[in-house]
């Protein structure tokens, strides 16, 4: 049987016909809003019987592949007897140039989409209307052609032959990657526990089109034991491409790593690890500017033996793009989002799947294929898809946009002091706050008076920035007005799930939209996969990831154990200690105590977590009055990247003496890290994580509330999951031993204790004597440690 392939009519168009310059100096990416409701508006014009979004699609047989051709036409009517397939275009460019000068890639989609619509009608004949609409002036070209539907065959099957010697290749390559996925074993002897039960419930989420919750205890092997089920499922036809979603770059190269070991065993995969573009951009000052960037300049006419030239090797990490890129002087960013059209496996940020703003419209919006979405550490998906979701926009910009640009732009001048003067307004009317909360002041409906001002802006300085003019001050102006755009995307979303907040300080006044509840746009999001794992060593309780998630009632949900032995882990826990905002003063002498009685038990290396940078500072200054004789090292905030593995250099196998490290629960170094061995040698948690009271959270707690579930989705749940994650430092391999210390008498209580794992063996301390005891009892059962 063929391997059949999906393909947008705009990848089509685009991998035939489109040549010469990249150039996307201003692409207007935040003109979407404006962009989508012309286009709407446009099509809500139209008379009765005009059809819009009409989907097309259209399979074609090659000698070696079946190619699924398809996409939505904008509009469909009929006129005189004629139908009419009409595209639409938003520009802010000159109309008189798409008259005189025909788009090729604007005709070409028009023209496919077309002939799919004559072939399912049964037509002879139609006409295609191209519609473009000028953002700034409201003004319309209308475009039209009549086309036989042997004109447009012939059209259609020169595309198709043109584009057959790539998609030939393809289909070789599928051919290829799914013999070595048949006959690859899973890489090593045997499974660890509850390894094997995970890769079954991924392959039976991803064959069975279902969404999974698994949480899997560090060390179990979880990038493998998601990964394998996942190429199976590929080589077997239920998935077309796998989307390995990460948090963060360390957990990116943790998939790279896996997969390039998985080559070793005979795997033969196109793996692609996308790389944000300011991050990989080689002209970063020229904004794909072919009159500056040499690599946007004839960045198309390069592109085809550069792609050539990457496809051959399987690793398609940022070196290698980077490598080809300046080989072939094309831009490294855009070759990489045309190599993932055809990579098998495509790791990259939560963002690209999720975000509004960034997620890859080439995928979900054009081609709608059977994709595995694999959601690592997806603990970190709820905060960031509030984020993801939210807007905001500060006084301040507008003021040092205003200033910068007096002299110059008097129109953007002008429309930017109608929003300060806005916020001034409102600032003075909200100034006595809301909710007890000063500075703050929040209600559920969209600010009022705000919308045109914004999109006056929008319109004005869009205009200046679509000349492309080098200018001092036109990275102000850019950024400024990408943030209005993401505001107006969320004021497009915002409903019932939604606050408007104004937060006031002496030097700023912010208006934030902000998504209280993500579940819906993440749900609509998880409907551009076949289906979506989520895993984290800390997934507790499932029933919360499932609501936020905005998860199918029968999603699956397991919990997986540790595979190491109980008796590597000791966990203490000191439930006499109040923690409690009111009692920090007075627990500090008492926990200096105890962590000074739980390093005694062993020469070794320690970390200690606490909720707070004020909380761990009292703590660490009282430790090292105390014990001077023992090394300390303290986080501080915004350490950038020397100054966290500096601090994480201090945990080395060869310290002869005892060193605690001072850290904030959620932090840099509360997840993420691996000190393996004697590295680490033990934690102590205060406090049970729970995130400060600010006003945007006593929100969200309020939401819930109406569930009943308030105070656990605004604070216990996620303080539990930054205190697992804490833990999750001590053991990470079947060679590590640890203690582990959890203060707080709320963890003597029910509600609280049903959230740990049930695996961990737990002991209750009642003074610094019994800690000292437990530990060194520890410590002398695990043979080759020597006892202090």
């Amino acid at each position: 049987m063929k391997k059949r392939l999906r393909i947008a009519v705009r990848t089509l168009v685009e991998a035939v016909l489109r040549a010469g310059d990249l150039d996307v100096r201003f692409t207007l990416p935040g003109r979407s809003v404006e962009g989508i409701r012309a286009h709407r508006q446009i099509q809500k014009n139209r008379p009765e019987g005009y059809e819009a979004e009409v989907p097309v699609s259209m399979e074609v047989e090659t000698a070696e592949v079946n190619l699924l051709v398809g996409g939505r036409i904008d509009g469909v009517f009929e006129t005189d007897g004629t139908i009419v397939i009409e595209e639409i275009k938003t520009t802010t460019g000159d109309l008189s140039r798409f008259a005189s000068t025909p788009h090729p890639c604007h005709w070409g989609q028009a023209k496919v989409y077309a002939y799919l619509l004559a072939c399912d009608r049964r037509v002879p004949e139609l006409s295609v209307r191209l519609t473009y609409y000028q953002l700034d002036t409201a003004k319309v070209l209308e475009l039209v052609e009549r086309f036989t539907v042997d004109e447009l065959q012939t059209f259609f099957k020169g595309l198709i032959q043109r584009y057959v010697a790539w998609i030939s290749k393809i289909a070789r390559w599928h051919l290829l990657r799914d013999e070595s996925i048949d006959s690859l074993d899973f890489p090593f002897a045997r499974y660890r526990t509850g390894q094997r039960e995970m890769a079954v419930a991924v392959y039976r989420a991803l064959r069975d089109r279902r969404q999974a919750l698994i949480q899997a205890s560090t060390g179990i092997g979880k990038t493998v034991a998601v990964l394998f089920p996942a190429l199976k499922a590929m080589a077997r036809g239920s998935v077309d491409r796998i989307f390995f979603l990460t948090a963060r770059d360390t957990g990116k190269f943790a998939v790279l790593d896996t997969l390039n070991f998985l080559e070793e065993k005979g795997l033969r995969t196109k793996r692609l690890a996308l790389t944000a573009k300011e991050k990989i951009c080689f002209c970063t000052e020229a904004t794909c500017n072919p009159d500056v960037c040499p690599y946007a300049k004839g960045h198309f006419d390069r592109l085809p033996a550069a792609m050539e030239v990457a496809f051959a090797r399987d690793n398609l990490d940022r070196n290698t793009i980077t490598t080809v890129a300046r080989a072939y002087d094309v831009c490294p960013f855009e070759m990489s989002l045309a190599l993932a059209q055809w990579s098998d496996c495509i790791v990259c940020d939560y963002n690209y799947a999720f975000d509004p703003r960034v997620y890859l419209r080439r995928f979900f919006d054009e081609e709608n294929g059977e994709y595995a979405f694999l959601v690592d550490e997806a603990h970190n998906l709820v905060d960031r898809s509030r984020e993801m979701f939210s807007a905001r926009l500060k006084k301040s910009s507008f003021l040092s946009l205003r200033k910068a640009v007096k002299s110059h732009l008097p129109s953007v001048y002008r429309t930017s002091g109608k929003i300060n003067a806005w916020m001034n307004k409102v600032r003075r009317s909200t100034a006595s706050g809301s909710a007890g909360y000063g500075d703050f002041a929040s209600n559920t409906e969209k600010p009022e008076g705000l919308e045109h001002l914004l999109f006056d802006f929008l319109r004005v300085a869009g205009r200046w920035l679509s000349k492309n003019e080098p200018a001092s001050y036109r990275e102000i102006v850019l950024t400024v007005y990408f943030e209005t755009a993401g505001f107006l995307r969320a004021w497009e979303r915002f409903d019932d799930h939604y606050v408007t907040c104004y937060r006031n300080s002496e030097k700023d006044y912010t208006v934030k939209l902000f998504c209280l509840d993500p579940s819906r746009h993440i749900k609509s999001a998880l409907e551009r996969s076949r289906a979506t794992v989520f895993f984290s060593a800390t997934m507790m309780p499932a029933h919360y990831f499932q609501d936020v998630f905005g998860c199918e009632p029968t999603a699956m949900k397991i919990a997986i154990p540790s595979p190491f032995p109980q008796k590597h882990l000791q966990v203490l826990i000191a439930h006499k200690i109040s923690t409690y905002y009111a009692q920090r003063e007075t627990s500090v002498a008492p926990i200096v105590e105890l962590v000074h009685a739980f390093i005694h038990g062993k020469r070794g290396n320690y970390l200690t977590f606490f909720p707070s940078y004020a909380y761990m500072t009292m703590v660490a200054e009282r430790f090292q009055d105390k014990v001077p004789r023992v090394q300390t090292v303290v986080q501080t905030p915004g350490m950038d990247e020397e100054a966290r593995l500096t601090f994480l250099s201090h945990f080395s196998e060869q310290n002869r003496h005892a060193i605690v490290g001072f850290a904030v629960m959620g932090g840099i170094f509360g997840e993420g890290i691996d000190l393996v061995g004697d590295r680490l040698s033990g934690a102590i948690i205060v406090g049970v994580g729970l995130p400060a009271i600010d006003p945007e959270r006593e929100l969200i707690r309020s939401y819930f509330d109406k569930r009943g579930t308030g105070f656990d989705f605004a604070y216990k749940f996620p303080g539990i999951i930054r205190v697992l994650q804490a833990v999750g430092r001590v053991i990470r391999t079947d060679q590590d031993r640890g203690t582990v210390l959890l203060v707080d008498q709320r963890f003597g209580r029910n509600d609280y204790k049903e959230l740990l794992p049930k695996h961990w063996p737990v002991f209750f301390v009642h003074s610094k004597k019994e800690v000292h005891r437990r530990v060194n009892r520890f410590w002398s059962a695990v043979k080759g440690q020597p006892c202090r």
